[in-house]
């Protein structure tokens, strides 16, 4: 055995040869060992920090294991049925007003609709039932589809939404699509959709809330007028490929130019200055359209759409038309 150092020795208890405190250890031989376990113990902290970093990013707060997932309680009330795991087709319908009928036979009648003064006269009551039965219709077509009718409790005057209205008539009407033997109806509403926009964007989510997975084809059926709004700025706002979405037109008969105008000027026009329909003018309507303080349910539900229902780009984005740069579940085709 080497002696030990003479500039140490002098430290030892004169008792014992074979004592060595624990500071002589740490100062003599493990001087590379402590090197290492201090390395090991920066990167250790910066590893950590990295992970709470990722972990509070936007990406990540809106996964189903994340803080904004719901209770396993939530989660265990829903009665998904297998006869849905085929289902990749959202149809859906936008709301236009309020039936507040119950019988078939008053879905004609204009008093039995809750309408803006616009909306008086020129077969715009007729055009909504077309557009329920026409959705209505494609649903029964394919098996693998789900009907979806979405608008929330826009009007003061009414206690109930636009999406649970059009469902009522469709229902009294013998319209939905029928019920297989599992007794999963493949027909729901979606009933926060304060605009447009939002009428695509939480009809997608509310897909994902009744199914569990998202859709591969979409098909809106509304006004003919409105073709250009969803089919140019709503779909490339969503990233949706256009080869998997289909607009289907279908006008008032008494819809004159002016209204076409109007739809130009009071909704096409707008959202090609603000995509997402979260700054001033459009903001005001949906504020205007929520008279009973509702609020959806989405984050939970569908979590992975939580950083594009925030996206509001401004000046710091590249302008209030910067399209969502985040991931969304239909990048790589849905499931």
């Amino acid at each position: 055995m080497l002696p030990f150092p003479a500039s140490l020795s002098s430290r030892r208890p004169t008792g014992s040869r074979h004592y060595r405190s624990t500071r002589d250890i740490l100062l003599t031989r493990a001087r590379i060992t402590n090197l290492g376990f201090g390395l090991l113990v920066a990167f250790a902290a910066f590893s950590f920090v990295l992970n709470l970093t990722y972990y509070f990013s936007k990406e990540h707060a809106y996964v189903h294991e994340g803080p904004y997932a719901s209770p396993r309680g939530i989660w265990d009330t829903l009665p998904r049925q297998h006869a849905l795991e085929d289902v990749d087709h959202l149809i859906m319908v936008p709301g236009h007003a309020i039936w507040k009928g119950t019988t078939a036979d008053a879905r004609l009648d204009e008093s039995q609709w809750v309408l803006e003064s616009y909306q008086r006269g020129g077969g715009r009551v007729a055009a909504f039932n077309r557009h329920i039965s026409t959705a209505a219709e494609l649903a029964h077509g394919d098996e693998h589809s789900l009907l979806v009718f979405s608008g929330g409790q826009t009007r003061q005057t009414s206690t109930t939404t636009e999406a649970e209205s059009y469902m009522r008539l469709a229902r009294i009407s013998a319209l939905l699509p029928p019920t297989p033997s599992s007794g999963t109806l493949r027909a729901t509403t979606e009933d926060h959709a304060l605009d447009s926009f939002q009428n695509l964007l939480f009809s997608l989510a509310r897909f994902h809330e009744y199914t569990g997975r998202w859709p591969t084809r979409i098909t809106v059926v509304g006004y003919e007028m409105k073709r250009r709004r969803f089919t140019e700025l709503h779909r490339a706002a969503l990233r949706w490929p256009a080869e998997r979405f289909e607009y289907v037109g279908i006008d008032a008969e008494g819809d004159t130019e002016a209204a076409r105008q109007g739809e130009l000027q009071n909704g096409y026009m707008p959202y090609t200055e603000d995509m997402y329909g979260c700054h001033s003018l459009l903001l005001s309507k949906r504020r205007a359209r929520n008279p009973f303080i509702r609020f959806h349910s989405y984050y939970s539900s569908a979590p992975e759409l939580g950083a594009v229902f925030n996206w509001c780009p401004g000046r710091a984005d590249g302008g209030q038309t910067a399209i969502f740069p985040g991931p969304l579940p239909w990048d790589h085709g849905s499931k």
